[in-house]
C-alpha cells in the first residue's frame, strides 16, 4: 500500500539580509517543513517570503494545512491537485500557493531520499551545469555601489546581469543603466527590471531612452495583473518582456502566453506552489515556444534547471543563497563556480531535495550606505517567538 501522510510540522525563520534589499525588504522569511509518513518516510521542504506574509503562511500551513492533508496519499501530484481545490476559497495564488510549496517540496524530497537520490536524479538530469546570472536588488545603491557590484559580477564570471531600474527621474536610470554597461562591455548581456513600478506611458518612454543599451529583457515593468498593458506592451517594444514572479497559478500563465504578452517567463517554484506545478508552467511554455527564467532561489531552481529539457539561467542575487545567510547546517544541494570562465551551477548530489536548515546567521550583514536606512522591526509579543542571536524563530513543533 501507498505511504500516507501522518504529520506536518514547520518552524519560521527571519534571516536578516547580509547585503538589504532596501528599507522593504531588509529580511528574508523561511518557513521549514517537516512531513511525516505511516511507512517511517520524512521529507524536508520550505515555503519563502521576502517581505509579506511569513505569519500568515505559517498559520496556513498549521491550521488549515496539516489537518487537510493528513492521511492523504504521499504523491505530490495528487496532493497538490487536492490541496489546491481545498484552499482556493481563500484565493487561488498568492499566500495560499506559498504554503502550499512548503508541502509539495516536502513530498518531493520525501520521493528522493526514499529512492536513494536527489530531487535532480529524479526528475532525471538532462544539463551537468546550468549558467548562472548575476542579479541585485539594488536600486537603493548610490551610483559608485552599482558600479562596484557590476565590477563583482564581471570578476565571478557572469556573462549577463540584471539591475533594478525605477528612479524617480528617467535620466538617473539611463544613467545607471549606461555605468552597468560600460562596466561589463558590449559582449554580455544586460537585463533590467523595473519591479511593477511603471504605468503603460512611462514604460514607452523608458524604452526609447534605455533600449539604446542593449538591453536583454525588460523584467515585469507594470504591474503583472495588467494583462492588456503587457499586451499592447510587447506589440511595441523592442526589447523582449519578461514577467512571472507575480504570477502564481498556469492558468495565469496560459493568459499571458495566448494573449502573445510575454516573451520570457520567470516562475517563482515556491510561489507557484512547488515543484508540482512549476513543471506543469515549464511544459505549458515549452509547448509555445516561450524562454523560461526561474526567478530567484538558486538553490533550489538551479536543482530544477539542471532537468529542464531547454537549457536556462538561474538567477544569483548577491549574497542572498541560503548558505551564505548562513541558515543551512549542511553544505548546499548546489556549486556555482567559474572554474571555466563562465559562472556555472552544478548539483552536489545530496539526498532529496538537500536542505537542512539550522537557521542561524553565521555571517554579518553588510550595510553600505544607502539612500534610506531600513526601519528597525519589531515582533508582536503576542507572538511569542524564540529569539536566537540575530535570527528570530517561531516554531509548532
Amino acid at each position: 500500500m501507498p505511504a500516507r501522510i501522518t504529520g506536518l510540522t514547520t518552524r519560521l525563520i527571519t534571516v536578516p539580509l547580509l547585503r538589504s534589499w532596501g528599507a522593504e525588504a531588509p529580511e528574508n522569511h523561511v518557513i521549514v517543513t517537516e512531513l511525516t509518513t505511516d511507512d517511517g518516510g520524512t521529507g524536508h521542504g520550505f515555503s519563502w517570503t521576502p517581505t509579506i506574509g511569513p505569519q500568515a503562511v505559517k498559520a496556513l500551513l498549521d491550521y488549515d494545512i496539516a489537518p487537510f492533508v493528513a492521511g492523504l496519499e504521499a504523491n505530490p501530484e495528487i496532493v497538490w491537485d487536492k490541496l489546491w481545490k481545498r484552499l482556493h476559497e481563500a484565493g487561488g495564488g498568492g499566500l495560499t500557493t506559498i504554503a502550499m510549496a512548503g508541502v509539495d517540496l516536502a513530498l518531493w524530497d520525501l520521493k528522493a531520499r526514499q529512492a536513494g537520490t536527489s530531487v535532480t536524479g529524479l526528475l532525471g538530469q538532462r544539463h551537468e551545469s546550468v549558467e548562472v546570472y548575476g542579479s541585485g536588488v539594488n536600486l537603493h545603491y548610490t551610483l559608485e555601489q552599482l558600479v562596484e557590484q557590476a565590477q563583482r559580477w564581471v570578476a565571478a564570471g557572469h556573462n549577463a546581469v540584471k539591475i533594478k531600474v525605477g528612479k524617480p527621474e528617467l535620466r538617473e536610470d539611463a544613467e545607471r543603466v549606461a555605468a552597468v554597461r560600460a562596466v561589463i562591455g558590449p559582449d554580455r548581456l544586460l537585463m533590467i527590471d523595473a519591479n511593477q513600478r511603471w504605468d503603460l506611458a512611462h514604460t514607452f518612454r523608458a524604452l526609447e531612452v534605455l533600449g539604446e543599451y542593449g538591453l536583454e529583457w525588460l523584467e515585469e515593468p507594470i504591474r503583472a495583473d495588467d494583462l492588456w498593458a503587457y499586451r499592447r506592451l510587447r506589440k511595441q517594444s523592442p526589447v523582449p518582456i519578461a514577467l512571472g514572479e507575480n504570477v502564481h497559478t498556469i492558468y495565469r500563465f496560459r493568459d499571458f502566453i495566448e494573449a502573445e504578452a510575454v516573451d520570457i517567463i520567470q516562475p517563482n517554484i515556491v510561489r507557484v506552489g512547488g515543484i508540482t506545478p512549476f513543471r506543469r508552467i515549464v511544459e505549458l511554455a515549452r509547448a509555445n515556444s516561450i524562454r523560461v527564467a526561474p526567478h530567484l532561489l538558486p538553490e533550489l531552481s538551479g536543482q530544477l534547471a539542471l532537468t529542464l529539457a531547454d537549457a536556462v539561467s538561474v538567477e544569483d542575487v548577491e549574497d542572498a543563497s541560503f548558505e551564505q545567510l548562513g541558515i543551512l547546517a549542511g553544505p548546499s544541494p548546489v556549486r556555482i563556480s567559474n572554474s571555466t570562465g563562465r559562472s556555472r551551477l552544478s548539483s552536489t548530489g545530496r539526498a532529496g531535495l538537500g536542505f537542512d536548515f539550522s537557521g542561524k546567521p553565521t555571517q554579518p550583514a553588510i550595510q553600505p550606505a544607502t539612500e534610506g536606512a531600513a526601519p528597525e522591526t519589531a515582533v508582536p509579543e503576542s507572538a511569542v517567538p524564540e529569539s536566537k542571536g540575530n535570527r528570530i524563530e517561531y516554531s509548532n513543533s
